[in-house]
């Protein structure tokens, strides 16, 4: 039997899935082979007998390839098996950063013990009406399974969209599909930049990635911009976001990444 080893949480549906042949063991030392989501591997030492890792999603940035490539440890990842659970969580997070929905919600808390709500709410949601997203324009940076899937939920909201692709061979066939048919592809990743009215960045954290989103690269930008990542924290430059949000340049940073800083910055959603 392969024994398997999970460093984070994975869903039993795709536990179920493994062969009767794996087992699931909670002792490193026992293990065959390794799942992780999440789980900083970087400082990892494996036991010998530990054959493979497999990453539950597409970023492996948390794992020592090179490393590893020399312990003959094989690393696999999915590409495209949260694509629509990423997808999703964007349109809810373009939605969100439009409609000021969470505002509206916080002052409904706030206000729930007033006897005229039902008068006072006509008075105050004017300030949390938001804009529509119909017509408005999005920036799709990144291209792969998530970004495409993405562009495709952005055109059938009514979006216009615009893509940068940096892959030298561009979009994947099997990704083309997912494109609205209207869409425009950027040559450069600037085109995006000046062009967009809401970003989502989904794109890989590599040096070449690291930081894009900075003081530089936001003055290229409309003014009240909203930027979503729900790709890798360090793609965006949290000191400069802080300013950019200050100064409005920046409508609203929405992430899945929260940490000490962007968490107390006004203007975030994560």
């Amino acid at each position: 039997m392969c024994k398997v080893i999970c460093l984070n949480n994975i869903s039993p549906v795709g536990l179920k899935a493994l062969p009767k042949s794996y087992g699931i063991v909670k002792d490193m030392n026992e293990a065959d082979a390794v799942l992780v989501r999440s789980a900083n591997m970087l400082e990892m030492d494996l036991p010998q007998q530990v054959k493979a890792v497999a990453r539950a999603g597409a970023g492996v940035n948390n794992i020592p390839l090179e490393k590893f490539a020399k312990m003959g440890v094989v690393v696999f990842n999915t590409p495209g098996a949260n694509a629509n659970a990423v997808k999703e969580l964007t349109v809810a997070g373009m939605l969100l950063a439009a409609r000021d929905i969470h505002g509206g919600m916080k002052w409904l808390e706030e206000n729930r013990q007033d006897p005229d709500i039902a008068k006072s709410v006509e008075k105050a949601k004017a300030a949390y009406a938001g804009t529509e997203i119909l017509g408005k324009t999005l920036g799709v940076i990144g291209l792969g399974a998530v970004g495409a899937s993405i562009a495709g939920a952005g055109g059938a909201l009514g979006m216009h969209v615009i893509g940068y692709e940096a892959a030298p061979e561009g979009v994947a066939p099997h990704n083309l599909s997912k494109l609205p048919d209207n869409m425009i592809m950027a040559a450069t990743v600037e085109e995006v930049f000046e062009e967009a009215d809401y970003i989502s960045l989904n794109v890989p954290l590599l040096p070449t990635t690291k930081g894009m989103i900075n003081k530089d690269t936001i003055a290229l930008m409309k003014d009240g911009v909203i930027i979503l990542n729900l790709a890798r924290d360090a793609i965006v430059n949290d000191d400069d976001m802080r300013e950019a949000l200050i100064s409005k340049k920046v409508r609203r940073y929405v992430t899945d990444f929260p940490n000490a800083k962007t968490v107390n910055m006004e203007g975030v959603i994560a």
